[in-house]
């Protein structure tokens, strides 16, 4: 039998204004959103509806207005009838498959959300660090030039066939780049990001996301999470903290995530929250695969 899956958005998909004509104009939704708000020790609500773009893009405020809005838009997907086989986030979207699975309350996944924003905001002013999109090179010849290049430089994120993130120290991102050119990339060029995320430099923030797990009370899931790191199955609770831990400084296996949920029987994915990222990713690794978005409003309609 077909299976279904929500997948979440990762940064990037934010945009000033993201969740205000849910919270305008359905009832539940606004109850849902006040829950979230109300368990948070800043006005996120503000930097969702109100903020600048400067503001909404600092990571501390943009993980956890990603997360509030997907787990949001879920509630209502689930309020029409549909429920996942499977769920699986890209990055920090992964925050919003904890949730959507019963690992956390969602107020509480994206209080979770919230505390992994600070700590990264927090290392990444501390290292000297950026990220690189690498379009039109296999991963695999990625990963061996980097071999060659002095300094900090990883792939992190697996994100289509053809399309790899680098993160690593500002000055040897800049020479892998070169080197990824002379290699046959299409492309390579810097992101406009506050730090290396998910690469090795941001160990220091799983450390302090380590310690902040021990405060919240998880429950094991009849939901099946795909992890980002291991593109595997996580069903229990010391699983799911040894991923999140490691999450925050490994890499996003988004391809073989794909790759997994096909090879479980999912043939309709929906991308739950702002956006439309994972949608043209999804498509490039597997075309026969149904991806439908949910957004808006009238996307549940």
């Amino acid at each position: 039998m077909s299976k279904i899956a929500f997948v979440f958005p990762g940064q990037g998909t934010q945009y000033v204004g993201m969740g205000k004509e849910l919270y305008e104009n359905n009832e539940l939704a606004r109850k849902e959103f006040d829950k979230i708000f109300s368990n948070l020790d800043f006005d996120l609500k503000a930097v969702m509806f109100e903020g600048s773009e400067e503001e909404l893009k600092d990571t501390k405020n943009t993980q956890p207005a990603i997360v509030a809005m997907s787990l949001v838009l879920e509630k209502l997907l689930r309020e029409k009838g549909i429920n996942p086989d499977y769920v699986a986030g890209h990055s920090v979207g992964e925050y919003a498959a904890i949730g959507s699975a019963g690992f956390l309350p969602m107020e509480e996944a994206v209080k979770l959300t919230s505390l992994r924003g600070k700590a990264m905001s927090e290392v990444s002013r501390e290292v000297a660090g950026t990220m690189a999109a690498i379009i039109g090179l296999e991963a695999d010849k990625i990963v061996e030039t980097l071999k060659e290049i002095d300094g900090v430089v990883e792939a992190v994120n697996f994100n289509e066939p053809k399309q790899t993130v680098i993160a690593g120290e500002k000055e040897a991102i800049g020479k892998a780049c070169v080197a990824l050119k002379e290699a046959g990339a299409r492309r390579a060029m810097e992101l406009s990001v506050s730090g290396p995320f998910h690469s090795s430099l941001m160990q220091p923030a799983g450390e302090i996301l380590k310690e902040a797990l021990e405060g919240f009370d998880f429950e094991n899931s009849q939901t099946i999470l795909i992890g980002n790191t291991t593109a595997t199955e996580i069903k229990d609770i010391e699983a799911l903290k040894e991923e999140l831990y490691r999450q925050s400084f490994g890499p996003v296996k988004w391809v073989d995530t794909i790759v997994a949920l096909k090879d479980a029987g999912v043939t309709t994915v929906y991308e739950v929250g702002p956006g439309k990222v994972l949608n043209g990713l999804i498509k490039k690794i597997d075309k026969d695969i149904e991806v439908i978005n949910i957004e808006k409003l009238s996307d549940l309609a």
